[in-house]
């Protein structure tokens, strides 16, 4: 499907994508850092079946515009999904999943709008919060061991230090084309929006507690970029949480079981 473009309230073009019937309830994708709206790969389309999903590039990630700066505001990227959900015209009943860092994206919507336009939450291998001694924000082995060289300009020490993550996103198994998905949108973003991101420190654990909607929590058990504990910490303060944790997965659990990912969303939105 063809890309569509929303201006957020910086000026920032925020580029997305829609699958799925426009009268189905909305379904926003939001990914991690490092990424874009094509790492969801088949899960995406399996979802779209179902739901009218909408895919975003976050700022300074694959079609999505690029600022010099403004990364550590959580305003500016609470604005991102405001200003997407509002092109879309959704005002009620919106779904929406963060990924990993996607988490702390849709948290700084959820801090800053409330749930007006929301029925419920996924965090999938995701936090709510970042930085150093803010809870549930913790820093997995793969992230650390990859640590400064994921930051490089020079492509040889960038290449290297992703390929760090190993079989992180995908799980073990042959997903070479999955695999080379995440590396090549991970080495197509800038290296000082890489850096960009983790220049910031948020607690979002009031707006967790004060939540309204239903939240479902998947996570892997062995995720060595965003650890477990970061799940169970959103399960253990949201109001309403449903989790489900994985033995033995890894970070992209919509790579590395699609069908059991699909199902369990699946599951959670038409209770809503």
């Amino acid at each position: 499907m063809a890309l569509r473009e929303t201006i957020s309230a910086d000026g920032t073009g925020i580029a997305y994508r829609v699958t799925g019937r426009p009268d189905a309830r909305p379904l926003v994708l939001v990914h991690g850092w490092a990424a874009d709206l094509r790492c969801w790969g088949g899960a995406a389309d399996a979802l779209a079946r179902r739901y009218r999903v909408i895919a975003v590039d976050l700022r300074g990630h694959g079609y999505s515009g690029a600022p010099e700066s403004g990364y550590d505001d959580p305003k500016n990227w609470a604005a991102d999904i405001a200003a997407v959900l509002a092109a879309e015209g959704v005002t009620t009943g919106a779904v929406l999943l963060g990924w990993s860092y996607g988490g702390i994206v849709v948290s700084d919507y959820l801090a800053a709008h409330g749930t007006g336009a929301v029925a419920g939450v996924v965090f999938t291998g995701s936090m709510a919060n970042i930085g150093r001694d803010v809870p549930g924000a913790l820093t997995g082995v793969a992230l650390t061991r990859a640590m400064p060289g994921v930051f490089e300009e020079r492509a040889g020490r960038a290449a290297r230090a992703f390929a760090e993550f190993g079989d992180a996103n995908t799980g073990p198994g042959e997903r070479g084309v999955d695999a080379q998905r995440f590396y090549g949108a991970s080495l197509a973003t800038p290296p000082r929006v890489r850096k960009a991101l983790f220049y910031r420190t948020v607690d979002n654990s009031d707006m967790l507690r004060a939540l309204d909607v239903p939240v479902l929590v998947l996570h892997g058990t062995d995720d060595p970029v965003v650890p477990v504990e970061n799940g169970r910490y959103i399960l253990a303060t949201v109001p309403d949480g449903r989790g489900s944790f994985w033995d033995g997965a890894k970070h992209g659990l919509f790579i590395e079981d699609e069908a059991r990912f699909v199902a369990a969303c699946a599951e959670f939105i038409d209770s809503l």
